[in-house]
């Protein structure tokens, strides 16, 4: 058995009735490319069962250790039930983009059970008249719980389960997952007994290796070398959640997003994406008459899988919080400010080191940790003091060759996470074969119309690419240089 890290079991811990800990992925694809042109249920099930059975975090079932003495273990188990995980449902008719969000809503705000691997994965089908796909779709809603993988595992655990051509291939020669015994009570309060001797030391070498790294974050914030996000105000996505959820998701040409970073230089394609979010924030808040004066933060995830990690299960990510910029209004100053926000993120998370608060996870009190967070939503403890951030916004990029799932071609993918008390907003970001979308989840009583949220990110790009583009002009350079001149200006005195 594999016990949990202190960041896996920290999801674990922090899940409540409200606020289920999964991360989901919604993928449409076409069945014409299939054998015969169809994909049948049966296909499907045959098909996702012998691959499951070769990767980990799908075979592992949660065993807890008695009285939340330890962090829980993951044991194999190869019998799982394909068809308790993998269901077949359909939309009504007509089925467009309004019905499958709403399905994926609904599907996305309901717990996995931990007496089995913690994921599901749903067959939709019905997909008729979604705009901008041919009639008789499906799509595939894959949950997996936070515990189990990150956002980066996440796409390589989709990458095993997907093929390269519309033939599936199937390869026999691998060493398949073995079936491990469920331990007694008395085995884990041992073994909980020993880790907890162990913790001391384990603290006093981690803290070792960290406390040159908080030396420089003290050091460097008193000479004002180094500037952290503070005074981040409340908006309506900093209470506490509801069980509701709502899903909408927008997407843009990979080309026109790379074009609106090589407008300027040193910008990155995610500088670009919390841009867009920026905008649309700004302009939802203001539809709403209740944008604050000080920009919105949103906390960034940062992969920290080393090569070593690769194609393995579990979190391995640590964060940065980044201001959106929804106090600037026009797109190009607003980028510009996004850039040199990122950046002075990015030196404060390298002065302290990106592993290192990961490190410091895994001291996180089993036995305190999940009754805390249950109290703290039952009082509404996100409704008082100052959020930490407004919103979740992670950029996971995906492939840029066609994948196939048993014989379908994939069309788009969109990214979902949790909404949890005081950051009910989870916006991600993720790219596939020449397309870049941005995939929104929220709370259904903080953000009741998705699609006008939808259409403030529409706005919201279509500005900024046109400005930006206006900015690429040849017949323009002189008043180009006068805007990023005046931009940078505005820049250099806010910070």
């Amino acid at each position: 058995m594999q016990q949990l890290s202190g960041l896996d079991a920290s999801f674990l811990y922090l899940e409540t009735a409200n606020s289920p800990m999964h991360i989901a992925s919604l993928s449409i694809y076409d069945p014409s490319t299939a054998p015969g042109g169809k994909v049948g249920f049966k296909q499907i099930l045959a098909n996702t069962q012998a691959r499951a059975r070769r990767v980990t975090a799908l075979t592992n079932t949660l065993v807890e250790v008695p009285l939340s003495l330890d962090h829980p273990y993951w044991r194999s188990d190869a019998d799982f039930d394909p068809e308790f995980h993998i269901r077949h449902i359909a939309l009504p008719k007509p089925g467009d983009w309004r019905q499958l969000c709403i399905q994926a809503s609904r599907l996305h705000a309901r717990p996995l059970d931990r007496a089995h691997p913690l994921w599901e994965m749903y067959i939709i089908e019905g997909l008729d008249n979604v705009e901008g796909y041919p009639p008789g779709c499906f799509a595939v809603m894959t949950k997996m719980h936070h515990a189990a993988v990150d956002g980066a595992s996440g796409v390589e655990i989709a990458a095993a389960i997907h093929d390269l051509e519309p033939v599936a291939g199937i390869d026999e020669d691998y060493d398949p997952v073995q079936r491990e015994s469920v331990p007694t009570a008395l085995e884990l309060i041992w073994r909980a007994q020993v880790n907890n001797i162990k913790t001391p030391f384990r603290f006093i070498s981690v803290a070792r290796n960290t406390i040159p790294g908080f030396a420089r974050f003290a050091t460097g914030l008193a000479k004002g070398k180094l500037n952290r996000v503070s005074k981040i105000p409340r908006t309506r996505f900093n209470t506490t959640v509801s069980p509701h959820r709502v899903f909408t998701a927008v997407q843009f040409d990979l080309k026109d997003v790379k074009a609106i970073k090589s407008s300027i230089e040193g910008v990155t394609v995610n500088d670009v994406a919390i841009a867009i979010c920026g905008g649309a924030l700004r302009k939802y808040l203001v539809a709403k008459k209740e944008l604050p004066q000080r920009s919105l933060a949103a906390m960034a995830p940062i992969n920290i899988r080393t090569k070593d990690k690769l194609g393995t299960a579990g979190n391995q990510v640590s964060q940065m919080t980044v201001k959106v910029c929804s106090d600037v209004e026009e797109p190009v100053e607003r980028l510009l400010a996004v850039h040199h926000g990122t950046q002075q993120a990015k030196e404060l998370t390298n002065a302290i080191g990106a592993k290192s608060m990961t490190d410091y996870s895994q001291f996180i009190p089993s036995t305190l940790t999940a009754s805390a967070a249950r109290v703290a939503s039952r009082i509404g403890l996100a409704n008082r003091g100052a959020p930490i951030y407004n919103c979740v916004i992670t950029n996971v990029p995906g492939p840029q060759i066609p994948l196939y799932f048993t014989g379908a071609k994939m069309l788009s993918s969109f990214g979902m996470g949790p909404a949890i008390d005081g950051t009910g907003l989870f916006q991600a970001i993720g790219s596939y074969c020449g397309s870049f979308n941005i995939a929104v989840s929220c709370c259904r009583e903080m953000m009741p119309d998705p699609d006008f949220y939808q259409q403030c990110l529409q706005e919201s790009f279509d500005e900024l690419f046109a400005a930006t583009q206006a900015l690429s002009n040849p017949e323009s350079k002189k008043k180009a240089k006068k805007v990023k001149k005046k931009a940078r200006k505005k820049v250099s005195k806010k910070s």
